[in-house]
């Protein structure tokens, strides 16, 4: 009698939890790619070309930087260097090569050849290796809240010159990050404009 007793309790606590994980699933917002929330960040990022002055919180920044630092590169080589700029002064030096939008924090990530992955070929790394911790850091940002936009835009040498921070490095892009000012900081048009899966794709 015990036994059945046990082995009974046994089957409603499983069938607790399987109810149980059946009602997590229907809170899951769904979405049209599926129930992943990371495909809704995808769709939801885009490029802010107007910024408020408001405070980003320190915890978000180190969000984004952690995010670059697990980011992959080739066989590991880590090739790369952030400067977070956020200082007036800073920002002030920046803004004679870029507005950046009028962005409160903007990164600067700067790679080096000499310590990237070489292919056969002599195909180096270093610019794909950044390209990749940059969106680790774009899409983390809009995991966090932030709006952001990747600026390549710029003059390289001016920059070095403005930045001897920099020296040693070539400048792979930048990502300016804050909080969106209201209209102005809102997606362009052409940001819907997307190719379709058949133009961009062969099956072999």
């Amino acid at each position: 009698m015990k036994n059945r007793i046990l082995n009974r309790l046994t089957d409603i606590t499983r069938v607790r939890h399987r109810a149980a994980f059946a009602d997590v699933e229907h809170l899951i917002k769904k979405h049209k790619y599926g129930s992943d929330a990371f495909m809704k960040i995808l769709e939801e990022r885009y490029s802010c070309h107007a910024f408020t002055q408001a405070h980003v919180s320190a915890s978000k920044l180190e969000m984004i930087l952690d995010a670059a630092r697990m980011a992959p590169t080739a066989y590991n080589r880590q090739p790369f260097h952030i400067w977070m700029v956020k200082s007036p002064e800073a920002i002030g030096r920046l803004q004679e090569v870029h507005s950046c939008y009028g962005a409160p924090v903007v990164f600067v990530v700067g790679c080096r050849r000499e310590d990237a992955w070489e292919r056969g070929d002599g195909r180096n790394s270093a610019f794909t290796d950044a390209a990749i911790v940059i969106t680790h850091m774009m899409l983390t940002a809009t995991d966090a809240g932030l709006a952001n936009s990747w600026i390549f835009d710029f003059d390289s040498a001016r920059m070095k010159a403005l930045f001897p921070e920099t020296e040693g490095y070539e400048i792979a892009g930048l990502l300016a990050v804050g909080h969106p000012a209201a209209d102005e900081g809102k997606p362009l048009d052409l940001h819907v404009v997307r190719k379709t899966t058949e133009e961009l794709v062969t099956e072999i």
